[in-house]
């Protein structure tokens, strides 16, 4: 199921962010345990970007309360979703948090990869945020069980938050931390290692997407006002409107095509025709974005 989806979120992210650079794409199938140390400047929409872009399985912690509703933190966890607490969500939960951490650590124990939005908090901003000490725990618990993993720094840019057709810078810098981690001071110093190496990674890539107002577009746009229209209006234009945006737009598009294929059928369009149009509907908005 996850390198299905994998497949089918590549393919929707070069509609939707046609352009995202990867200079150290070596780094992109690491083998054994690796710890990935992102900022998180949008959302929901960092981690597809960064679990698209690698090539092995990656797990990441998300906020707790998405997983409350037993439908969805089934669908959560089964795609590597690890559920994490923040005080805000309420006190009460945070507790919970050590089972998150070990989680993490079995994950990486077995070789696994684990990715860590290390600000805590996502605002659309490349200004980074004051650490969390949550992966510097991580990693030093992992650290006691003699597991020495990767450590991936990772800095994400967007030349904007909210229009469709961005375009994304993903660098990457790996490292192996010689450093034991034990004491809080420890803690604090790996944080600041970190966040020096991220600042240096962070490019706003420049420029817009030029969208070609073609028939493409006059096909496409009806569905994607609407979609828009709806997710602005439930989002309220948060921090979450652009991964919102995108996880409708993914599983609603292929249904837009249904309806299309369904009427062009209803006007007794030859069938190797309408079949020829909605392979050529992805394509061409993919085309359309300059």
């Amino acid at each position: 199921m996850v390198y299905l989806l994998k497949i089918i979120v590549r393919l929707a992210l070069r509609i939707f962010c046609p352009e995202i650079h990867i200079p150290q794409k070596d780094f992109l199938n690491p083998k054994g345990p690796v710890l990935l140390l992102a900022n998180h400047p949008d959302s929901f929409l960092d981690a597809v970007i960064i679990g698209a872009a690698y090539q092995r399985k990656i797990h990441f912690l998300a906020r707790g309360d998405v997983f409350e509703h037993p439908i969805y933190g089934f669908l959560l966890r089964s795609i590597g979703m690890i559920p994490v607490f923040r005080a805000r969500e309420g006190k009460q939960h945070l507790h919970r948090n050590q089972n998150t951490f070990q989680e993490s650590v079995d994950i990486l124990a077995k070789g696994g990869a684990v990715l860590i939005f290390i600000e805590g908090i996502c605002l659309n901003t490349h200004e980074i945020q004051a650490f969390k000490k949550g992966a510097a725990r991580i990693l030093a618990q992992t650290q006691a069980i003699g597991v020495f993993p990767l450590i991936h720094v990772i800095g994400l840019g967007y030349n904007d938050f909210a229009k469709f057709g961005k375009k994304v810078n993903l660098h990457i810098d790996a490292y192996e931390e010689k450093q034991t981690l034990v004491t809080p001071k420890d803690y604090i110093d790996f944080n600041e290692r970190v966040m020096h190496r991220m600042r240096a990674l962070i490019e706003i890539p420049k420029g817009e997407t030029r969208i070609l107002k073609g028939i493409s577009y006059a096909f496409h746009w009806p569905f994607y006002a609407l979609i828009r229209q709806f997710v602005y209006e439930k989002t309220n234009h948060t921090v979450f409107y652009d991964s919102v945006l995108f996880g409708v737009l993914l599983f609603t598009y292929p249904i837009y095509l249904l309806i299309l294929g369904c009427l062009l059928s209803y006007f007794q369009i030859p069938g190797p025709v309408i079949v020829l149009v909605l392979f050529w509907m992805p394509i061409s908005a993919r085309l359309s974005l300059k």
